[in-house]
């Protein structure tokens, strides 16, 4: 049987002429995408000289310091490793975006003397600092050295016990934001909204995705990172942000509501279809599955978790992006929720000081009664276990990964929960309940707190063991990528020329564009260098095939699609391994709780760069790439076949 790309048509259209729209009708054609961030500036070559000279002194001077810091003070290094990456950095890849930074590197690297200095003598003044003070931290997901920002009140004191509100800032779209300009403003401005009794959070978000993927993992790693220094209330918690951060802010409020005490988004967008055509000018053509992950991060799909979180929307009364919050009011009004929305008059994408005022005003309101940690009440839909917690109510299952899960439960005059496309669920209240009842039927006298749904009907107890999809193991690809994960270079020679030489550009472009996309280095070793370590505590993302790649030859066997040197079995038609290359993702089976990833990075591509609604995955669980098209800016070449896992990890359809 002959096989035709899932894909073909999808491909011959994206390189058509695209209509007119915000951003200029070349953001809409595959065949000439411009680079994101764009090429930097030239520089006179005395300053690259003195520059690059000061920053190899500089980590010279660090290194030597290292052995002789205490344990505090090394904890505390990162808050001048920021300083020398921003500068490296910029010089390494050519991200002066204005002559004048020259100016700002100068700065930074004074500044990270000034502080390493004060930490060879074990003190670290910025600590006590009021206003905006730059500091770091470091990834766990690829080693990586990132900045944030704290803007500290006035009446903050380091050794007062009082815990402090805080609000996150994500910021918007900035192709030229490198470390070096967000370093500058994080040294230089509070912010737009700074309130007296409380802490603001910038987050740098791994440059400009809108806290997705490896940016939200930047969140929660720069709150932890800020809770050592400053006392912070839980209950209390805000998340702000603004064009691109209101994106963020959609996505961080619906996705994590019951974490915070209240959510104002501003502008952005808050799904990917309705805001791409609107604002993108954009007929947007995805294929089945990519459809489905749309319901990762589209907010609109979850306007039910308004519920668990206050809301006060703003938009400028002329801007087009006010159509993500009618998006967002629309689809709370039919979940029976009305959506505080503040318009500013006559305005187009800034905040109107008259409505900005009224926009502090309701969430200082709503922060001054601050967040049930113990609601009454949780209602909740997700599409994936990566989102699985809200309230008092963990999933721990779903009968189907990518369609909507929903909970209603409540805990007043005994706990009774509704449940849809729920497997199994935790109840995470303080006590377990003398009595319940799930979706009408009665489970009395157990004091159970976990729950699974077998037959049609409820008990006391878990899933059954074995390998399953669950929280932080559910796919897809794009997930191994917001944790620890390791690059696993192929040694050996590949079945087949055409695969091997995909394999090696697909690697090294993945390489590149983590730098650029995710600001960091991504972690490589040869498939004879792995230890016990990394299968341990690492995602390993094998590239190669089962001749090139050691590691993956041992995994190949116990991964749900086989590849041989003849072919790749996906359950229906064999394709030729001479020219076809799997991309998946799995548990690793030698440590279930870490995936290990075949032939793929991040799966949105250069031509998703241009516009961040874009930035969503691009693949399922697996696919079959035939190499014989070559990749573009938006496919890692033609799909010829893709899905999704079931539940069990398994090729949908398999007994």
């Amino acid at each position: 049987m002959k096989k035709l790309p899932i894909l073909a048509c999808v491909l011959a259209l994206s390189t058509q002429p695209a209509l007119l729209r915000a951003d200029g009708p070349a953001d809409n054609r595959v065949d000439s995408v411009r680079r994101v961030p764009p090429a930097g500036v030239a520089i006179p070559d005395d300053k690259r000289v003195a520059l690059t000279a000061d920053v190899a002194a500089l980590m010279a001077e660090i290194e030597a310091a290292k052995p002789k810091l205490g344990k505090e003070s090394l904890a505390l290094l990162p808050d001048v490793l920021i300083f020398h990456k921003a500068v490296d950095w910029a010089l390494r890849y050519d991200e002066f975006f204005n002559p004048k930074q020259t100016d700002t590197a100068v700065k930074l690297l004074a500044t990270a003397r000034e502080r390493l200095a004060a930490l060879k003598e074990g003190k670290a003044p910025w600590l006590e600092q009021k206003g905006a003070v730059a500091r770091g931290y470091q990834s766990k997901i690829d080693g990586s050295i990132q900045p944030y920002g704290v803007v500290v009140p006035e009446a903050w004191a380091k050794d007062a016990p009082k815990p402090w509100r805080l609000d996150f800032w994500f910021h918007g779209r900035g192709e030229t934001l490198s470390e070096l300009d967000f370093l500058s403003q994080r040294m230089n401005s509070k912010g737009d909204f700074t309130p007296a009794d409380g802490l603001v959070l910038h987050t740098y978000g791994r440059y400009c995705n809108g806290q997705r993927f490896a940016g939200e993992t930047d969140a929660f790693e720069a709150l932890a990172a800020t809770k050592k220094n400053y006392a912070v209330d839980e209950n209390r918690i805000v998340v702000r942000g603004f064009s691109l951060g209101g994106a963020a802010c959609w996505h961080m409020a619906m996705n994590h509501a019951s974490k915070w005490c209240a959510a104002a988004p501003g502008a952005g967008f808050s799904e990917t279809e309705q805001f791409l055509n609107f604002f993108q000018g954009e007929t947007v053509q995805p294929a089945a599955w990519e459809r489905k992950l749309w319901g990762l991060y589209d907010s609109t799909g979850h306007a039910l978790n308004l519920k668990m979180v206050p809301t006060v929307a703003y938009s400028g009364e002329i801007d087009k992006q006010r159509q993500a919050a009618e998006a967002m009011v629309t689809a709370a009004k039919a979940e029976g929720i009305e959506l505080t929305h503040i318009i500013g008059p006559k305005t187009a994408h800034a905040y109107e000081p008259g409505a900005k005022a009224e926009v502090i005003k309701r969430i200082d309101e709503i922060v001054a009664k601050g967040r049930n940690p113990l609601p009454a009440e949780v209602h909740f839909v997700t599409h994936s276990l990566k989102y699985n917690e809200q309230g008092w109510i963990k999933l721990d299952a779903l009968e189907e990964h990518w369609l909507p899960a929903r909970v209603d439960a409540t805990r007043e005059g005994g706990v009774k929960v509704t449940t849809k496309n729920v497997a199994a669920f935790i109840l995470t209240l303080p006590d377990a309940p003398e009595a319940l009842e799930i979706d009408g039927q009665k489970i009395a006298g157990n004091k159970a707190k976990a729950f699974v749904k077998e037959g049609g009907q409820w008990r006391a107890g878990s899933p059954a063991a074995g390998v399953r999809k669950q929280h932080n193991l559910q796919g897809p690809i794009d997930d191994a990528f917001m944790d620890t994960f390791i690059f696993v270079r192929p040694t050996g020679v590949a079945l087949h020329p055409k695969v091997g030489e995909w394999v090696q550009a697909e690697m090294k472009r993945a390489v590149t564009q983590w730098r650029q996309q995710f600001r960091g280095d991504v972690v490589i070793k040869d498939d004879t260098a792995l230890t016990q370590a990394d299968y341990k505590n690492a995602n390993l993302v094998l590239w190669g095939d089962p001749a090139s790649n050691r590691v993956l030859a041992t995994v190949a066997p116990r991964l749900p699609i086989a590849w041989s040197g003849v072919d790749i079995q996906t359950g229906v038609d064999p394709f030729d391994s001479a020219h076809h290359a799997l991309i998946c993702i799995a548990p690793n089976p030698f440590n279930p709780s870490k995936y290990v990833v075949v032939n793929s990075g991040f799966t949105f591509r250069e031509y998703d760069y241009l516009n961040n609604a874009r930035q969503t995955p691009k693949l399922p669980d697996w696919a079959v790439i035939d190499v014989n098209s070559p990749p573009n800016s938006r496919y890692p070449g033609a799909i010829v076949a893709a899905d999704f896992f079931d539940e069990k990890w398994q090729l949908k359809g398999k007994k």
